[in-house]
Order: C-alpha cells, then structure tokens, then sequence
C-alpha cells in the first residue's frame, strides 16, 4: 500500500476563522486522502521532532513568527496570512482586503450613514498589519466615490499590551466623530474593542456609532452588546483549498499557484448597525418596515408608501435622492442578502428558504436570487457554503485551483 501523506497543521482554533479553515482540510482530506495530521495549534514544540527527523510530508500554518525556520526544513508549506506580508517561496492564502473594505462601505452606506469612520491597526517591528491597510484604503475609496467625506482613521495596538490607555484614545476619537457614524472595523477583535468602548464612553449603538466587523465570529459577535454586524469570509473554502494547493506540492505538480484567496460571502447584518441613519422621518419608517418584512415576506412598493405615510412618487423621489436607489431595488438587496445567508448558514432545501420567506415555489427563488446575484441558489451554496465544490487533477496530472487568482491581499 502507499504511504499515508503525514501532514503538520500549526493553525489556533479559539476563533471561528481557524476552526473554519480546520474543517475545510479535513474536508478535503476525506475525499482526497487519506491524510495523517499532527496538530499543534499552541506553538512548534510539539511537531519539532517531525520536522527534525524528516517524518513530516507537509505543512499548513499560520504566519508565526518561526514561519522562516519552518521553511528551512524545505517541506512543502502553505502559509496562511495573518499578521506580515506574503512570504516568498511558499504558497500563501490571503483574503480578498479589497473587496472587504468595498463591502463595509457599501453596507454603512446601505444603513443611511452620511458620516463614516475606519478603525484598523498600526504597523509595528513586529506585525506588518498589510491587510489593515488595504481594507482601509478600498473603504475609504468607496466612501468618496458615493460623494461622502473622506473617513476619519484610527489605529489600535495589536499587541493590546497598555489597554488602560489605549481605550482613552479611542474613546476621545469616537467622542470626536460626527454622529451618527458607521465605523468600519479591520476585523471583530477591533470591533469588540469599539462596542466596548463606546458602553464605557456612554456612547449609543447603533444610534450614535454603528459598528462593522470582519470575519464573521459567532462567538465575538455574540458577546458584543448589542450584537456586532460582520462580514463573512469563507475559511471553509479557504482551507479545502489550501489542501488542494498542499496536495499539489507534495506531488510536485508543475502547476501549484503561489496565492490562494479566501473570499468574502456577504455582510451579516446584526443589532449594531440595525439603525436608519437619516433626519427624515418617512424615509426612516420605510426602511424600518423594508428590514423587518422584506426578510420574512414579499412586500410591494405600495405597503411601504402607506407605511411612510407618502404617496409612491414621492418616496421615490426621496430613495432616489438620498440612497442612491429605488424602493424596490432595496427590498431585493435585502431579500437576496436573506437568500444568501441561509443558503450558507444552514443545509434548509431551496424549496424550504422559498417557503419561509414567501416565494411562491423553487423556481421562483431561483430566478429571483440569478437576478441579483447573477448565479443560481444551488451554484451559490456549492461556492460559499459548507459543500465544497471538489477540486482535482487535469488529464496530464497538474494540479488546478478550485477558485480563481484575484490580487495580491493579505488576512485578517
């Protein structure tokens, strides 16, 4: 029988995006495989013995700082970035910090923000927070390109390690801002800090300061106060892919691209940025009425128009004015980011989803979510959803990539 690839994952799994990228390889090791792995989510100490003996096929980890000892071992390595720039030599996964921060505009946006603010990390000796920086450059990119002001910034330590004065900082940043605001953070750890900070500066949320996260943890966004909206990155995806790239190494494929991208899903929508930023009072009743119907129930440009106490005209007028799109097209932004998320976050039937939020059948959904997403309900599960779609080998051997090249950006 041939040999078992032995394969070393140095990948934490206390957050969300690790136990995600985690899932994603074992995925892919079950129809691949099969592999053998050694795990040592704490540190090196425990897989040195294979990587001084030889005993040890290949490697996936994050960008430690042993990442260049490790690959003078000369194993076949993907790195997973996380705090430098790629490294060279290796197959790195990196996320998609352009479309991240064009995302976050646009949902701040989305909520009827007029002011916005981005909060990432600063550049240290010690971490070259590259992803911050790019995140926050296409956020303010959009922000200016939709006729808004160039966004206020503010930099956090990652290291964290003088709290007690940092928060002072930032809450004088926050006091600082025009309110109400949609702020922007590089990823949830930052965001949980400015939920946090705004309780201890007596600062509302979402009525004052909306805040916006990164990466979608369940955990972190859920222990926020209220809830903290996200974006969702697929580490899932990430991770089968990453195998599949490592795959290719160990069998020297000639084909094995350098980057691997981790994609963004969509923006999950919590309590904390669940506020319609805007001094007109019919227009805020509208939105209000389109979030808590469009999710549950089709709902005409009608309804609204009696709810905002306007004739249709009008509101349009007013949508058109101050959004930048019609009543109609909100209430399916919203209800195709509904379809979205549940065919990602759950294993509900197609005919289920179309159930619950009111389609008169399957076929229905299908051509009302290729409408706005451009591909169908089943396509999109297979792409951002826990099924992966499985990769391979081509006919003369050489590996090929399941998801396409895009840039060079880094992960939070």
């Amino acid at each position: 029988m041939p040999r078992m690839p032995k394969v070393i994952l140095l990948i934490e799994s206390s957050r969300a995006s690790g136990r995600a990228l985690l899932r994603g390889i074992a995925d892919y090791s079950r129809h691949h495989g099969p592999w053998s792995f050694s795990w040592a989510p704490a540190g090196l100490e425990k897989v040195q013995p294979l990587l001084e003996t030889g005993d040890a096929d290949g490697i996936i980890l994050r960008d430690i700082e042993q990442a260049e000892e490790i690959a003078a071992y000369g194993l076949p390595t993907v790195v997973v970035g996380h705090r430098n720039t790629e490294i060279p030599g290796m197959v790195n996964l990196v996320t998609d910090s352009k479309a991240i921060g064009e995302l976050g505009a646009e949902h701040l946006i989305g909520c009827g923000f007029k002011h916005f603010a981005y909060c990432g990390y600063e550049r240290t000796a010690l971490g070259n927070t590259t992803w911050s920086d790019i995140r926050r450059e296409f956020f303010c990119r959009r922000i200016r390109a939709a006729g808004f002001d160039n966004p206020p910034q503010h930099a956090l330590s990652m290291q964290g390690k003088d709290w007690s004065r940092e928060w002072r900082s930032l809450a004088n940043w926050l006091k600082s801002l025009p309110k109400p605001v949609g702020v922007m953070a590089c990823n949830d750890d930052c965001g949980q800090r400015i939920m946090e900070v705004c309780k201890l500066s007596g600062l509302t949320v979402p009525d004052e300061v909306g805040v916006l996260g990164v990466d979608n943890d369940e955990v972190v966004c859920g222990l926020t106060d209220p809830p903290m909206s996200s974006i969702a990155i697929h580490f899932e995806r990430a991770g089968y892919d990453a195998a599949h790239a490592l795959n290719g190494l160990m069998r020297k494929s000639r084909n094995v691209p350098s980057r691997i991208i981790a994609t963004v899903v969509q923006a999950t929508a919590r309590r904390s940025t669940d506020f319609v930023a805007t001094e007109d009072t019919h227009l805020s009743k509208a939105l209000q009425f389109i979030r808590a119907e469009s999710r549950r129930r089709c709902i005409s440009v009608s309804e609204v128009a009696d709810v905002a106490g306007l004739s249709r005209r009008m509101l349009e007028s007013r949508f058109r004015k101050l959004l930048g799109r019609s009543v109609l097209d909100e209430i399916r932004r919203l209800r195709i980011d509904q379809i979205a998320q549940l065919l990602v976050e759950s294993d509900l039937p197609v005919a289920q989803i179309a159930e619950l939020l009111g389609f008169a059948d399957r076929g229905h959904i299908a051509r009302y979510f290729r409408a706005g997403k451009g591909i169908s309900p089943l396509a999109y599960r297979k792409t951002y959803g826990s099924e992966q779609e499985k990769g391979g080998r081509s006919e003369n051997g050489d590996f090929f990539p399941q998801s396409g090249v895009v840039s060079v950006l880094q992960q939070s």
